[in-house]
């Protein structure tokens, strides 16, 4: 858990501090305002346009990956799930591991290393070696935007947690208008391994702007393994990651396959792919705007919304592709109300994990990209069943009805335990 003091400590409380634990700079005084916030909120959100490129990229290049490792689509498709196996290993292990450690130097290295991992994806020489480079360039994903979170929910105050959150996840929508097209674009004409290289060259830029931008915050002295990992007794902590996973595998079931869903439905061409992802990413941008705003309803309500409105364009997908404005409408829409739910699902598991919220924070991500590898899995395997590309979405539709199902349950057991606490109080 990231702690950020209040006040500086004055002359007294730094004399009493051993001279090697010191701080080299004055503390942050908490909340920060202006080009400080902005600064330090972009350089971490650089980071967020980084994965999100390389994660997003893949699918928008699945023919093209398909074809240079001499392997079917489908197959093909497992290059996503590995990424996806990734980042639910490397999210939880780094977190709880790294819990101690200074997090703007942790940021630091992840970025370091998630650029050495996605330049080997761009030497992979052959399918296999590509899907370990795509696991290990998944490790540093989940704990990367889990700590980037707790630390510019710090930044701010309380009420503008969420918004915080929001930016941070911003910089991984305005991937999908800016890099992932750009980047499929790069991949048709010069080869799929070009947008990896240049994803590692955008985290080595990152690694230097959090250098410079984002201010120290001391971590908490009784942090460690034990407390984080104690957030795993919370029955809501689990909850909350079962919305992500069941509820958001739709989503995945159907965007793994938006290449060849659009050639194969719509009829466009393989050039005219990169313009609906921009679309995607202007959809997924808007929703992270909308999401603090929706959030003021409160976070389950607000998530519950987001998983019905996911339910009902899944079950509208399919059609809807078959013409042109309908295949924008609903690529739009799909990039609209999964990110809309994103920072409102971050914000509850840091609220209901107590003193475990690095760990929660980063098990958001591990739990979607655990729905990635879902989704992924759910929409080849019917494919591969040699049913058209309708299907993935209608049966992400009905993984949307699960993660509906599950914030029924959360919120039940929510007000039984308000209920027993107000019972339990002494008159």
């Amino acid at each position: 858990m990231v702690t950020v003091t209040d006040t500086v400590p004055g002359p007294a409380a730094l004399d009493a501090t051993r001279p090697s634990e010191r701080p080299a700079t004055k503390p942050p005084t908490g909340t920060l305002h202006g080009f400080a916030l902005h600064a330090a909120l972009a350089s971490m959100a650089l980071g967020g346009f980084a994965i999100g490129t390389t994660e997003f990229v893949t699918m928008g290049l699945l023919p093209q990956i398909a074809h240079g490792v001499h392997v079917g689509i489908p197959q093909a498709g497992h290059v996503v799930s590995a990424y996806a196996l990734g980042v639910v290993v490397g999210a939880p292990t780094i977190a709880t591991l790294a819990a101690k450690l200074p997090r703007k130097g942790l940021l630091i290295a992840l970025m370091i290393a998630f650029a050495v991992f996605n330049a080997a994806s761009a030497l992979a020489p052959n399918f296999g070696t590509l899907l370990v480079a795509r696991f290990l360039s998944g490790l540093p994903h989940g704990a990367f935007f889990g700590i980037a979170s707790v630390l510019a929910a710090g930044l701010v105050d309380k009420e503008r947690r969420t918004w915080a959150v929001a930016m941070i996840l911003s910089g991984l929508t305005v991937a999908n208008i800016v890099g992932v097209p750009a980047s499929t674009l790069i991949g048709q004409d010069l080869g799929w391994q070009w947008p990896y290289a240049g994803v590692g060259v955008i985290a080595a830029l990152t690694a230097l702007a959090v250098w410079r931008w984002v201010p120290h915050q001391h971590t908490d002295t009784a942090a460690n393994a034990g407390s984080e990992l104690a957030a795993l007794r919370l029955p809501q902590v689990w909850l909350a990651l079962g919305i992500g996973t069941v509820g958001f595998g739709g989503m995945f079931a159907t965007f793994s396959y938006i290449a060849p869903t659009l050639t194969h439905l719509t009829g466009v061409h393989d050039g005219v792919v990169p313009l609906f992802l921009v679309c995607y990413g202007v959809g997924m941008t808007t929703g992270a705007f909308a999401s603090g705003r929706v959030a003021r309803i409160g976070l389950l309500r607000g998530i519950l919304l987001s998983l019905v409105l996911i339910t009902g364009l899944l079950f509208a997908f399919g059609p809807m592709v078959h013409t042109m404005p309908g295949a924008v409408a609903a690529v739009f829409l799909l990039g609209f109300v999964g990110t809309l739910l994103v920072p409102m699902l971050q914000t509850r598991l840091m609220d209901v994990a107590h003193d475990g919220q690095a760990l929660a924070a980063a098990l958001n991500h591990s739990t979607l990209n655990l729905a990635n590898a879902l989704g992924a899995w759910v929409g080849g395997l019917v494919l591969s069943q040699g049913l058209g590309y309708e299907w993935p979405s209608r049966v992400g539709a009905f993984l949307a009805v699960g993660g509906i199902a599950i914030t029924a349950v959360s919120a039940v057991a929510g007000r039984r335990t308000a209920r027993n606490a107000v019972a339990a109080r002494p008159a």
